[in-house]
Order: structure tokens, then sequence, then C-alpha cells
């Protein structure tokens, strides 16, 4: 990748970290939560991340059973295992290794994600907020699977990208939010310096090893979040690889009303939509 001279770009400096803690989730799901409701202002337009690293089936296997979401959008990326999906839009499949699913629950949806029994069960679950104006939207489901993740090399570091672009090489164009994701691999003792649009929200989470930025040893399972800026530099360290995710996107500066799986604008709105799932109006019925 090509740069302009140095002395015209800012390198982003590290303005907040966050180590995941553990929690329990879904119907008793073990799992790493690193981003939350304390982190919405900072992170912004990104809500919520959980990361998930067992190979102990009884971690997970319990899974997420159906429930509701609306104004928001979700995206769940397998590295390694499987998790069957369906919702109430008719859509039915299963998650694989290497595969994402990307589900935007708008005006109302309703889910489940059942994990499989698997050697390794490793990826994470973002929640991507979504506009005022496009909170009530149309729900849609879009499968990405391995095919529609394209690769690229810088030096040693191999790139998937998710969504947006890096260099020549395209992801998916959310339809709402035009946010990047990319899953990076960096080898023994290499680096990677990955450009970024200046005014974006931009964080890396170590999704497996530690990480040097700028001068500092960061721990495994731990979000950095950057300051404005042109660029970010990861190390992997001399000893070890490391694997972690880029998320980049605008932020959308409005108030959040947050209450459980539901993601809206004001409280009234909140109490609106609890009110459509106790009353059944919650999701179009076809």
């Amino acid at each position: 990748m090509k740069f302009k001279e140095v002395y015209d770009l800012i390198k982003r400096e590290i303005i907040k970290q966050i180590r995941g803690q553990r929690a329990v989730d879904g119907a008793g799901v073990h799992l790493v939560r690193v981003l939350g409701n304390n982190d919405v202002k900072d992170f912004d337009p990104f809500l919520m991340l959980d990361s998930f690293d067992s190979t102990d089936p009884s971690d997970y296997l319990v899974g997420f059973p159906m429930h509701p979401h609306r104004g928001i959008e979700t995206i769940t990326y397998l590295i390694s295992g499987r998790i069957d999906h369906e919702d109430s839009l008719g859509n039915k499949g299963t998650i694989c290794s290497g595969e994402c699913q990307w589900m935007t629950a708008g005006r109302g949806i309703l889910h489940q994600e059942m994990p499989k029994e698997s050697e390794r069960m490793l990826g994470f679950q973002l929640w991507l907020n979504l506009p005022r104006q496009e909170k009530m939207t149309t729900p849609a489901y879009c499968s990405l699977t391995r095919d529609l993740i394209p690769t690229i090399n810088s030096g040693k570091a191999e790139i998937g990208v998710l969504s947006g672009r890096f260099g020549d090489v395209a992801g998916i164009t959310p339809a709402h939010i035009p946010s990047t994701i990319y899953d990076i691999m960096l080898p023994i003792g290499e680096d990677i310096t990955v450009p970024t649009k200046k005014d974006e929200t931009v964080f890396a989470f170590l999704i497996e090893g530690d990480a040097v930025i700028n001068n500092q040893t960061i721990s495994s399972k731990s979000a950095i979040l950057f300051e404005r800026g042109d660029y970010i530099t990861v190390s992997a360290k001399p000893e070890s690889g490391l694997r972690f995710i880029f998320f980049s996107g605008r932020a959308l500066h409005e108030p959040i009303a947050w209450g459980g799986p539901i993601v809206m604008n004001t409280q009234d709105e909140l109490m609106t939509a609890f009110r459509e799932l106790h009353n059944g109006s919650f999701i179009e019925q076809s």
C-alpha cells in the first residue's frame, strides 16, 4: 500500500483501551463483553461487541433462542465454529468458519442463533446503530459466505475485507452505515499500517494475540479506540502472531435509548417497541 509523504499524514493516537470482561448472555452463553452501554458515546456508531472463544461446548451450546431486535444491525462473524440461524423473515441456515451474517433489524425482527459443537468457537458479534431516519427500515438478512469475503496481502499481513475497501479489494457496501470491517492476520513480529478515513470512528479489537501499538503492549481481547487521523500501525509481538479486527464508521451523534435488544432514539420509542412486543404487532405478519 502506497502513501503520500509521511509529513502529510497524521498517525492516530490511542485515546481509550477496553479489556473485555467475561459475561453470560442468551440462554447462558459464556462470552467476553467488550463494548456495551457505557461505551456508546465514544464508539459511536458501534454499540455492542461480544467475543466468543471456547473449546468447551458447554460454554455456548444453549445459544441465543428466538429474541427480538429493532433499530440496529447485528454482524456475526465466525473465524472458527458453526452457528445455526433462523429468523421471522423465513431465513434459515448455518454460519460456518470464515463466514458472516449481516442482519438489519430495522423496524423489527425475531431471530435465533444456536451454536453447534465445534473444536473451537471463535468469533464476534457487533451491534451497529441505525440512523434516526432509518430505524424503522425494512428488516433484511445478508449471508456473507467465504467467496463474498475477499482477501488481500499487505506485506506479510493477510486482510479479509468483510465490508468497505482495502486497496483494490472491496467487500460488501452496507446499505445504511458505510462501515468498514477487516479481519487482519499478522505473522510473528510483523506489522501493518492501515489507512483510515480521517473523520470516522476507528477502533481495533485484538481477537487472538497481544499487540504493540504506538509503543504500548496491549493484551488480547482488548478494544483500542483511536483519535482522528489518517492511519494506524499495529504490530505483532516478536514471539507470537496476532489476529485483530479493524472497525471504522462515521459517528451519528444522535441520542440513544437502549433497552435490551432494542436501540431507539427516545424513551417513548423504546416503550412503543416493548408495547408492540407485548401485543403482537412488533413484526409485520406475512
